[in-house]
């Protein structure tokens, strides 16, 4: 369209995951002085002004407007000469800038996710559409980020970003297991006064009935020590009717940074992470 500057139109990557996750909220960021350390970064463009050094003059829109003033005067005076239209002070346009100030914070996302032979490839494409969603959302938010891949079946173990989506395993499942390990990396690596933790398991809900005591107990701490602890149960349409589920184990944990979710087809897949993210927290996770 006539006027319209199409190069100022153009969207970039990162600005369109901005907008998708502009309604969403983590829980208390920057909560703890620790975590954050105001930074300097690249300066951004906030408008146009009147004034300004040489280096941010904006040619394109100076000429613009020398070209608006030679106009209206030739409307005024048709045998108005050019040449009488050197660019005058009024004309010059500067880009106006300013310092775009952000704190500094690590954050670490720990995906957990159960690996056993009861989670065909459906319920890990479901798991993965939710975990890209998770780790694009917490790097629009910090400038830092880590994530942690752990994998379990009747033991839980840190592996690689392939091997956790494309490796499954034979047997049961001991949800605990891949619980403990997230607690044993973060007390390793991730203290909580220094980054900001958010944990995520995936399961199709099935665990021994010995491991349900385990595994709430362990959940618990997780949420000792996590900004949020989060539970997607994955449930392809249908599997309800006969596979167990974790859902009401679970609803005994009295833990405001804890949420659950239910996904059973791609479709809840962004619904599911909105609503695991769009409520308001009030919890501050214990330092250890």
């Amino acid at each position: 369209q006539p006027g319209v500057d199409y190069y100022e139109t153009d969207v970039r990557l990162d600005e369109l995951i901005e907008l998708m996750f502009e309604d969403l909220e983590l829980p208390d960021l920057e909560r703890k002085r620790l975590r954050a350390i105001p930074s300097e970064r690249t300066a951004k463009r906030k408008g146009y002004r009147q004034v300004g050094i040489r280096q941010r003059l904006d040619k394109r829109r100076t000429m613009r407007a020398r070209v608006k003033r030679m106009m209206a005067t030739r409307e005024r005076d048709p045998a108005a000469d050019e040449r009488r239209f050197p660019f005058h002070d009024d004309d010059l346009t500067y880009k106006h800038l300013v310092t775009d100030v952000r704190e500094e914070s690590n954050a670490v996302v720990v995906c957990i996710m159960d690996t056993s032979g009861s989670m065909d490839t459906m319920k890990k494409y479901l798991a993965r559409c939710f975990f890209f969603l998770l780790y694009q959302f917490i790097r629009s938010k910090y400038r830092n980020v880590e994530i942690v891949f752990i994998a379990h079946h009747t033991e839980g173990n840190e592996v690689t970003e392939e091997e956790f989506f494309h490796k499954g395993e034979s047997g049961g499942t001991l949800i605990s297991s891949g619980y403990q390990k997230a607690l044993d990396i973060i007390a390793e690596r991730y203290h909580p006064s220094l980054w900001n933790i958010y944990a995520f398991h995936c399961s199709d809900g099935d665990n021994f009935d010995t491991d349900n005591a385990n595994a709430l107990r362990t959940a618990k701490e997780l949420t000792e020590v996590c900004n949020l602890f989060g539970y997607g149960e994955i449930k392809p349409l249908g599997a309800r009717a006969y596979e167990s589920s974790m859902l009401n184990v679970f609803r005994r944990l009295d833990a405001e940074n804890f949420q659950t979710v239910l996904i059973e087809r791609k479709e809840d897949v962004w619904p599911s992470f909105t609503a695991l993210l769009a409520r308001e927290r009030v919890a501050e996770p214990a330092s250890a």
